[in-house]
């Protein structure tokens, strides 16, 4: 996938679509983008977030960064225009992937979800590096094509991000517990001391670094999220009835003034608090590790995944040669650190594969 130009269209250039043309703007692409707010789409042009508006159809990439309930509505309007070069990748950045899959039935389209974002809200928020070290998601399927999803994989890296294979379903599941009901958290604390406030004048003057820092991402943009939360409803549902169930459990220990449980419960919490990952980075000590794979569908979801389960980032992905209609190799380049565990866990799965330093 390559060219003499290269070229991208993002569709949506709020915070995260104008900060992916940035970024792509960046690695050397010509980007053209799409918003149904002319005066938005004008906006980007001037200030050279995007170098031209509208499609076009010799595009390698393009980017749907439209809320969840255009997400289908787009994606399958821009596949189906003729005329679209072959090799195309289409791809997204909504957080919620499991319908998306099932509604859209097109090789050319790769699921993909950056974790990241900005309080900042809109074009003005937009930055290149607003997804370095971050994870950005991807939902290989079984169908998905090893050349495509090696090159978006790739494109992700380019961004700064790590690149993070995951089943759509499991995504919309984990996404639930570490974003989407923490924002609905934050947004019920703010709420509740915005309505505090209402009679004691004085709470928001009290809102001091715990507050803020417990209540920052409720300052996004609303826009996205009724659609978010509607599409993910189920793995919403059930993880703030498992945090009710916990917040319950707390004020019971309160109320008694059961010192030695709640001084457990602060114990367990801030000593995984701590222990949380820094941002993800790139490790210092890289291997290839080159696996032996047949054509058969849902190969590339599999090492992909696997890889995931057991923590190992994929820092790039290339394809030896062709794997249509035979034999090829899928060339890793991942962590020395993890290349020991999942090398065993692809040979128990019957893979051939071997590992080679990188000089």
């Amino acid at each position: 996938m390559t060219s003499a130009l290269r070229r991208a269209v993002v569709i949506g250039v709020g915070l995260i679509g104008g900060s992916v043309a940035l970024g792509l703007k960046e690695q050397g692409f010509f980007v053209s983008g799409i918003d149904l707010n002319r005066d938005l789409e004008q906006s980007a042009l001037d200030q050279g977030v995007i170098d031209a508006v509208g499609d076009d159809l010799e595009a390698e990439l393009v980017v749907a960064c439209v809320p969840a309930q255009h997400v289908v509505e787009v994606v399958r309007a821009i596949l189906a225009v003729p005329g679209r070069r072959e090799d195309v990748v289409v791809s997204d950045v909504c957080g919620v992937k499991a319908p998306l899959g099932l509604e859209i039935d097109d090789l050319r389209f790769i699921g993909g979800h950056p974790m990241a974002g900005s309080e900042q809200l809109g074009l003005s928020g937009a930055r290149a590096d607003l997804f370095v070290g971050a994870t950005w998601v991807l939902c290989p399927t079984p169908h998905t094509q090893p050349s495509r999803y090696a090159a978006l994989s790739s494109l992700v890296t380019s961004l700064g991000a790590l690149p993070l294979a995951l089943d759509a379903g499991d995504h919309d599941r984990l996404v639930a517990v570490v974003s989407h009901v923490p924002h609905l958290m934050a947004a019920t604390l703010m709420r509740r001391a915005v309505i505090g406030s209402a009679s004691d004048g004085a709470l928001l003057q009290l809102a001091a670094g715990g507050f803020r820092d417990m209540t920052r991402v409720a300052a996004g943009d609303p826009v996205i999220w009724p659609d978010l939360c509607a599409t993910n409803a189920q793995a919403i549902a059930a993880t703030l009835e498992l945090i009710i169930a916990d917040l319950a459990a707390v004020r019971e220990m309160v109320l008694v003034g059961d010192r030695d449980g709640l001084f457990d419960f602060l114990t367990v919490s801030s000593q995984a608090r701590r222990a949380l990952p820094a941002k993800q980075q790139v490790p210092t000590e890289l291997v290839m590790l080159k696996v032996v794979v047949s054509d058969q569908p849902g190969t590339l979801a599999e090492v992909t995944t696997i890889a995931s389960d057991l923590q190992v980032n994929v820092v790039d992905l290339q394809i030896a040669h062709s794997i249509e209609g035979g034999r090829g190799v899928l060339q890793l380049t991942i962590g020395k650190a993890g290349s020991q565990a999942l090398s065993h866990s692809l040979t128990k799965r019957g893979y051939d594969c071997f590992v080679e330093e990188l000089r």
